[in-house]
């Protein structure tokens, strides 16, 4: 839950958070149903946010939902309880419509000096892509390939074998191949920008910081950074990442599949460097209802 301040023509400022890790992929059942310990937590965590907002007073709750429960059997009971206790229905959203609105986010925060954009979202259940030179994306593709998702599905140990590691660094250059294709199509990127948690705490860990105007962190991260941490990502277990730079508890589980991920996107784009934004999904939700309004 984040609250912000905002107005039409201004950005939003944060003014207040909340915020609970509940991994939701980690409680899928075999049947793609999220698990009643997954739905319990899931809706103790929704119960805390908006507990949060009203205590600050908030004038509009904007509940959003994306793969994980766009994608469970028993979604529509999960988003109709959300949807109780916030007192608003929860918009679903399709992996384009988060393509497209962290695509805003990321034009609105580099603004149009950036150029032609190329945009980069790993969440937890898909990968989002876009591109584009306006704020709308020429091209917003939703893929599966979450670090949750593939971390469910390729990396059952800890730590991961090679061979599982070489399998699903084939599966994420197969599933691309369509996405690679019809980006080759647009003329190429001026700026890439990456979003997300797990893209944030991959450069944090082999990424350089740069200074920038205004207070806050701003990372770049080539891939070869990227590419000589994956190993040594791979051979240490999920409790010894944690004393990693940049690598919290929560995402400790699936950095690897997400660092693989990264890896292999920048290659298949050819991406040799690219820089973090602060701004995602969220923020270019808020964005866009600012702008209906």
């Amino acid at each position: 839950m984040a609250v912000v301040d905002a107005a039409p023509g201004a950005r939003p400022v944060p003014a207040a958070g909340e915020r609970t890790v509940v991994r939701v992929m980690r409680y899928l059942q075999p049947d793609g149903s999220i698990s009643p310990d997954g739905v319990s937590a899931l809706l103790d965590a929704v119960d805390r946010a908006v507990a949060h907002a009203r205590s600050s007073r908030v004038d509009e709750i904007l509940p959003m939902a994306t793969s994980a429960l766009r994608e469970a059997t028993n979604g529509p009971e999960i988003l109709a309880a959300i949807g109780e206790r916030a007192g608003v229905d929860v918009q679903v959203l399709s992996g384009v419509d988060e393509a497209r609105l962290t695509f805003l986010a990321v034009r609105r925060w580099h603004g149009w000096a950036a150029g032609r954009l190329l945009a980069l979202d790993i969440g937890g259940g898909s990968l989002e892509i876009a591109a584009g030179v306006d704020e709308e994306p020429e091209l917003a593709v939703s893929v599966p390939l979450g670090a949750g998702r593939m971390t469910m599905d390729h990396l059952p140990d800890d730590p991961p074998s090679s061979d599982q590691v070489d399998a699903l660094r084939a599966h994420v250059r197969s599933t691309l191949r369509e996405t690679v294709q019809a980006l080759r199509a647009l003329p190429g990127p001026d700026h890439v920008v990456a979003t997300s948690k797990t893209f944030r705490s991959l450069a944090r860990l082999a990424g350089m910081q740069v200074d920038v105007v205004g207070p806050d962190e701003r990372w770049r991260m080539r891939r070869s950074q990227l590419s000589d941490w994956v190993p040594r990502l791979v051979r240490i277990d999920s409790e010894g990442r944690t004393a990693l730079p940049g690598i919290t508890p929560e995402r400790t589980f699936q950095i690897v599949a997400g660092a693989v991920v990264a890896e292999e996107t920048m290659r298949a784009l050819s991406v040799d460097e690219l820089e973090i934004c602060p701004w995602a999904l969220r923020e270019g939700a808020i964005l866009r209802r600012l702008d209906h309004i």
